[in-house]
């Protein structure tokens, strides 16, 4: 069994995918702060508008993030007016989040300041990488990580 003094930052997957994502993440915010928006708000707004009307729990599971994370990231949005937190449409005791008018204009601005960001990071990483990346981070995504949340740490072993 490993021990304290066998750790390796480097060898571990978590925390070099932390690392990465906050290098990426940066550089992503550095092209849509004119737009006044950061990487996660742009893609909370881009993905809500992709989904429609939305509830929070739904929006949360979409962007794999837990509910009082995306509870916290909306809350700028909401006081900005980018987003309206409605009534629901099938359940009246459930909200909704919405784009607001405001919220779409500003997302077509930060579009062009992501494509830009994309460009750029597929110029400097090559276009193949980036393809491969994201096809492999798609992969990560997917995987079968959830017992893991149940207190099962073994339970992911059994498919291995």
């Amino acid at each position: 069994m490993a021990t304290a003094s066998d750790f390796r930052p480097e060898d571990c997957n978590c925390l070099s995918l932390r690392q990465a994502t906050r290098h990426v993440t940066q550089f992503y915010d550095r092209f849509l702060m004119p737009a006044g928006l950061r990487t996660t708000q742009f893609s909370i707004l881009s993905k809500l508008q992709r989904m429609g009307p939305t509830s929070i729990n739904a929006l949360a599971e979409a962007m794999v993030m837990d509910r009082t994370t995306l509870g916290r990231n909306i809350q700028p949005l909401d006081r900005e007016c980018l987003i309206a937190v409605r009534q629901g449409r099938t359940d009246r005791r459930s909200k909704e989040l919405h784009v607001t008018d405001k919220g779409a204009a500003l997302l077509e601005d930060a579009t062009k300041a992501r494509a830009e960001a994309q460009a750029r990071f597929e110029a400097i990483f090559g276009g193949e990488r980036s393809s491969n990346l994201r096809a492999l981070l798609r992969a990560v995504t997917a995987s079968e990580f959830g017992p893991m949340a149940e207190g099962r740490p073994d339970a992911t072993l059994e498919e291995g």
